[in-house]
């Protein structure tokens, strides 16, 4: 089956048309891993480039990954119980006091885009949630975003005790939000920094050591 018109459907943000097509190929008998990996992660991660460059702007990137979320719940029931191949576990929130999810939304929407497994906790998400979901989810890397600087202060308290709890060493640290810096990363002891998305999707997969 020719697989262009889904996946430009899916960088154009044309929902209706993406799932049109992910029902064609479906029918045709595809194989659903190949339909998720070799045409929707790719088409999204041309979209990530593509905002990466000034090309494309959040509400774009908004679209796609609806069009993507919708096309892979059309792909979920044909997995027939067999796990769907991820690149990794990823447990993404807003820090204890933050109640601000847009942004973060967006990143987990791109980052399930790239074909990592999110597990999205919310906001106002206190240190000994997101440990416990790190050890719950045996997660690869642990998310955290602030809107406010007043707030920021339970990242470190995070970093802490998951070093108190002995896990430190098992999990990445991710951090991002308006207020926080690549300095901020480095001085808490973080493992990256990323101030949008599109580099969300970037970091962790240098962080997993993903082409």
């Amino acid at each position: 089956m020719n697989y262009e018109p889904l996946f430009e459907a899916v960088i154009k943000g044309d929902i209706e048309t993406a799932k049109g097509e992910t029902g064609k190929a479906l029918e045709s008998g595809d194989d659903p891993q190949s339909i998720l990996d070799d045409v929707l992660i790719a088409a999204m991660d041309v979209v990530g480039d593509k905002y990466a460059k000034g090309l494309f702007f959040v509400p774009q990137m908004l679209r796609s990954a609806k069009a993507m979320q919708g096309c892979v719940e059309l792909l979920k029931p044909h997995f027939l119980g067999s796990a769907v191949v991820t690149k990794g576990t990823i447990v993404i929130g807003a820090v204890k006091g933050d109640l601000h999810d847009i942004g973060k939304n967006l990143v987990a929407m791109m980052l399930e885009g790239a074909g990592f497994t999110i597990v999205d906790l919310g906001v106002d998400i206190a240190p000994e949630r997101f440990v416990s979901a790190v050890q719950e989810e045996n997660a690869d890397i642990v998310g955290m975003s602030a809107l406010l600087s007043t707030t920021m202060s339970a990242m470190p308290e995070t970093v802490q005790m998951l070093s108190e709890k002995g896990i430190r060493d098992k999990v990445k640290v991710m951090i991002g939000g308006a207020p926080v810096t690549r300095k901020y990363a480095a001085d808490i002891g973080a493992d990256s920094y990323a101030p949008d998305a599109g580099s969300a999707v970037i970091e962790a997969k240098k962080l997993l050591h993903i082409e």
